[in-house]
C-alpha cells in the first residue's frame, strides 16, 4: 500500500531525528520503508546509506550503493569505504580508485584510498594519497591524522609531530590526532609530552572499553603517605607488567598500592615487595584514591633518564633448570588478537635456521602451542608466575614483542626481542637497547617485513655469545660493543 504524502513526510522526519539522536539502525528501518514506496528518492537513499554506515552494516552499504549508482563517485566512495571496513583492502582499493578517477576533487575518497594503501602495507602510496586529500581540503582533519600516523610508521617523527600539531590546532578535541601525537612523541623519547597526550587514550574508541569511572577521587600524584591507592590495570598483560615498576615507588612514599589486574598476573606481581594484587573483575577493596595504571608515568614525571626499575623489579626465585648446556626460551608468537599482530609476529618457518642449531636447546614459552624443534617446558605455563620460574632457569629468552619480553626484562633476565620495522612506541627507534629494561637487546627489521634479516642477526649474536660466554646477561656483549 502506497504511503500518503503526509505519512511519507512524517516517516522521513522521524528517520532524520533518529539519525540525529545516534540511533542509526532504527533510522535505517524507516528509510527502507520509504524507499519501498518510492525507490527513486535520492535523499532517502543517501540517508539510508548514512544510517547503514552508522549502524556498522557495511555489507548492506555495498548492496545499496551497487544498486543505486554503480558508477556514481559518491556511491563508489561509500562502497569502497565499506569494503575497507570489512577488511577487504583489495576490493576497497579498486573501488576507491574508481571514485577518484570519476571525481578527482573528492578529498574524502583520496583519504580513504590512502588508508587502504596503509592496510596493504604500501606506506608511500598511503602518504601520497593523504597529502592529495589535504591539498584538496586543508580542513579535512582526518587526512592530517592519517598522514601523521603514516609518517610515524615510516620513522619520520619530526614531520609526523608537526602534521599532528597542526591538526590539533584546527581541531583541539580530535581524539585520534592526540593519540597519534602521543605515539610519535613517545617513540621519539619525549615521554613528558608523550604521556600527557597519552591520556587521550581514555577517549579513543579502541581503548575506551578498558576504562571505568570508579568511585572516589582520582589520584593526581600528591603525597600518598598513609593512603591506599587503587591502581587499575588496562590494555594488555605486557603493559601491566611493564608499568608495575611504578608500584614500589608508591610504597616507598608511604602509600599502599593495590593493583586490580588480570588473574593470571596476580601470583607474579604479588612477589613485588609492598604490592597487593587482586582480580580487576571482582569486588574492590576500600581505597582512598584510584588511578589508571598507564597514567602513573605521567604523574611521576617520568623521562628516559628517570625510568625506574630498569635493572629489574620482579624478584627472581630459583628457577627450574632445563637439562642441557645452552637452553633458550622461545616465544615465537603473542596474542593473535592483538591489533598489530600481523606485523609483530613472524611466520613460524622463519625460526627454522635457529632451531636447526645443534648447539642450543629451545624451550617453549608459548602456552598450549607447539613449534617443531621447540621442546615443552618442564611445567605447564598456567600463569605468569609459572612462566617466570621457567625463565629463571634459562640461559636466554628470545621473544617477539609480547608479554614474555616484558616479563624477562622485569626479572632482569637476558632476553632478545624481535621487532618490526615500525615498532611499538616503547621500543623507541635506532637503538639495540631500551631504557625500560637493561637486560633486553633489540633486533629490528631493517625494512618492513624483513624477518630473515632479523633471524640472521640473532644467529650471528648467538655465535658472539658462544665467543664471549653465557654468564652475566648481556654485559659481555655490551662490553664488546659499547
Amino acid at each position: 500500500m502506497a504511503l500518503s504524502s503526509l505519512d511519507w513526510q512524517t516517516l522521513y522526519v522521524q528517520a532524520l531525528v533518529l539519525l540525529r539522536d545516534a540511533r542509526p539502525a532504527e533510522a535505517a528501518d524507516k528509510l527502507r520503508r520509504l524507499l519501498a514506496d518510492d525507490p527513486s528518492h535520492s535523499r532517502a537513499r543517501g540517508n539510508l546509506i548514512r544510517a547503514l554506515i552508522g549502524a556498522g552494516s557495511f555489507a548492506d552499504v555495498i548492496v545499496e550503493t551497487t544498486s543505486f549508482g554503480h558508477d556514481d563517485p559518491e556511491m563508489l566512495y561509500h562502497r569502497g569505504s565499506a569494503f575497507s571496513a570489512l577488511s577487504q583492502p583489495e576490493a576497497a582499493r579498486d573501488t576507491l580508485m574508481g571514485a577518484v578517477a570519476r571525481d578527482p576533487a573528492h578529498a574524502a575518497a583520496w583519504l580513504n584510498l590512502g588508508n587502504v594503501f596503509v592496510d596493504l602495507d604500501d606506506l608511500d602510496q598511503g602518504a601520497a594519497h593523504c597529502r592529495q586529500a589535504m591539498a584538496l581540503d586543508p580542513r579535512l582533519i582526518e587526512a592530517r591524522v592519517s598522514l601523521g600516523f603514516i609518517l610515524t610508521e615510516q620513522g619520520h617523527l619530526t614531520e609526523a609531530r608537526a602534521v599532528l600539531e597542526a591538526a590539533i590546532k584546527l581541531a583541539p578535541d580530535n581524539v585520534h590526532a592526540h593519540w597519534n601525537l602521543a605515539t610519535a612523541a613517545l617513540l621519539a623519547g619525549d615521554l613528558t609530552r608523550g604521556f600527557a597526550e597519552y591520556e587521550w587514550r581514555k577517549r579513543h574508541d579502541r581503548f575506551r572499553r578498558d576504562f571505568i569511572d570508579l568511585p572516589g577521587p582520582v589520584w593526581s600524584g600528591d603525597d600518598p603517605s598513609g593512603r591506599t591507592i587503587l591502581v587499575h590495570a588496562e590494555q594488555g598483560l605486557g603493559d601491566t607488567i611493564q608499568f608495575a615498576r611504578f608500584l614500589p615507588i608508591l610504597a616507598s612514599r608511604g602509600g599502599t598500592p593495590i593493583l586490580a589486574c588480570e588473574p593470571a598476573l596476580i601470583p607474579l606481581l604479588e612477589t613485588i615487595p609492598g604490592v597487593r594484587a587482586l582480580p580487576k573483575s571482582g569486588p574492590l577493596p576500600d581505597y582512598d584514591a584510584w588511578i589508571d595504571q598507564m597514567s602513573l608515568p605521567l604523574v611521576f614525571g617520568t623521562t628516559l633518564e628517570s625510568i625506574p626499575g630498569a635493572q629489574g623489579y620482579i624478584p627472581v626465585r630459583p628457577g627450574l633448570r632445563q637439562p642441557g648446556p645452552r637452553v633458550i626460551g622461545l616465544a615465537w608468537r603473542g596474542n593473535p588478537l592483538h591489533s598489530n599482530d600481523r606485523h609483530r609476529t613472524p611466520p613460524e618457518d622463519i625460526f627454522a635456521p635457529l632451531l636447526a642449531s645443534s648447539r642450543h636447546r629451545f624451550v617453549s614459552l608459548v602456552p598450549n602451542a607447539v613449534l617443531p624443534g621447540v621442546e615443552p617446558a618442564l611445567i605447564a605455563l598456567t600463569d605468569y608466575a609459572a612462566t617466570a620460574s621457567v625463565i629463571a632457569g634459562l640461559d636466554l629468552v628470545i621473544s617477539v614483542d609480547t608479554s614474555i619480553a616484558h616479563l624477562a626484562g622485569a626479572m632482569g633476565r637476558p632476553a632478545w626481542v624481535l621487532l618490526p620495522f615500525a615498532p611499538d612506541w616503547r621500543w623507541l627507534l635506532n637503538r639495540t637497547d631500551t631504557p625500560w629494561y637493561r637486560s633486553l637487546r633489540l633486533f629490528r627489521q631493517p625494512a618492513r617485513g624483513a624477518w630473515p634479516a632479523v633471524i640472521a642477526n640473532i644467529a650471528a649474536a648467538l655465535a658472539e655469545r658462544e665467543k664471549f660466554g653465557w654468564t652475566g646477561g648481556n654485559q659481555a656483549w655490551e662490553a664488546a660493543n659499547g
